[in-house]
């Protein structure tokens, strides 16, 4: 009974930390601006083009407020808002959606994100950072959540 006390006290440290270090420590910056995040979200949809994937993309400022949209023809209904929630997941919460899937995924403690409104722990979120603020996130839906993150991952590698 103690060693099983002394795993779980120590499992709980170890999910808090992990919790901790995931959190961006960039501090919020400016709104991004309405060309930059078409310019993202087109880099995000030349990706799906390429695949054959079909995708919603939503870019929104650091408050998750919308800034631009596109869905792409014979894209799923459902994955418009999902882009959407996936992208304002990752701006107010400072950190990609992944982060949360695999806390919720690893249990115990990573369950609370069923507690916290607007948490999306589906990974295709990202926080766009740019000279080490963040000024935004991006979101994508319509694919395997594998395929919205590899969409997203382009669109923030393309912000310079």
């Amino acid at each position: 009974m103690k060693k099983m006390l002394t795993f779980l006290v120590v499992l709980t440290v170890v999910l808090c930390a992990m919790n901790a270090l995931a959190q961006m420590p960039n501090p919020y910056g400016p709104p991004i601006a309405v060309d930059i995040a078409k310019k993202a979200a087109q880099v995000a949809l030349d990706t799906a083009r390429k695949n054959n994937w079909r995708m919603a993309v939503a870019v929104v400022d650091p408050n998750g407020t919308l800034v631009y949209y596109e869905k792409m023809d014979n894209t799923q209904i459902s994955s418009a808002q999902v882009a959407i929630d996936k992208a304002k997941s990752a701006a107010i919460f400072k950190r990609s959606t992944k982060v949360l899937q695999d806390g919720l995924a690893a249990g115990g403690a990573g369950l609370r994100l069923l507690r916290l409104r607007d948490a999306i722990p589906i990974d295709g979120g990202y926080p766009i950072i740019f000279e080490g603020k963040i000024i935004g996130a991006i979101g994508l839906s319509g694919d395997a959540s594998e395929n919205d993150a590899v969409c997203a991952k382009a669109a923030v590698a393309s912000i310079k």
